[in-house]
C-alpha cells in the first residue's frame, strides 16, 4: 500500500511501531496519552510499557492507507494485519500533535 502524506510525528511513529518500544515513546511529548482498547496510558513511560505489552502479545504489521483531518486531530486509518483474532483489521488513530510531537492518540476499530 502506498503510505498516504501525514506529518512527520505520525510517520515517525508507524515507523517506530516496527522496530522499539522506546522509540515509540519519544514520539510523544512527556505529558501524552494514549487510548487503546478501553484503556489510558498517561506520559512516555506508560506508552512504552502499553507499547511493549502489545509487540510482546501479538506480531503484525501496520500500514497506513488513509488520512483526514478533524477537529485538529489526524486521522489515519492503517491496516493491521498478524496473529491476533480477527486479524486483518482496519483501524483508526486519532492523532493530535503538539510542538511537533504526538500529543495525544486514541485507537478505535
Amino acid at each position: 500500500m502506498n503510505r498516504p502524506d501525514i506529518p512527520e510525528a505520525i510517520a515517525a511513529y508507524f515507523d517506530a511501531d516496527k522496530r522499539d518500544p522506546e522509540v515509540v515513546a519519544r514520539c510523544f511529548t512527556k505529558e501524552a496519552v494514549v487510548k487503546d482498547e478501553g484503556k489510558k496510558h498517561a506520559g512516555r513511560a506508560a506508552i512504552e510499557k502499553w507499547k511493549a505489552a502489545a509487540s510482546a502479545k501479538y506480531s503484525y504489521t501496520s500500514e497506513p492507507f488513509a488520512v483526514e483531518r478533524s477537529d485538529g486531530a489526524y486521522i489515519v486509518t492503517s491496516r493491521l494485519t498478524g496473529n491476533f483474532p480477527g486479524s486483518p483489521i482496519d483501524l483508526r488513530y486519532a492523532f493530535r500533535l503538539e510542538r511537533g510531537k504526538i500529543a495525544s492518540l486514541e485507537i478505535k476499530p
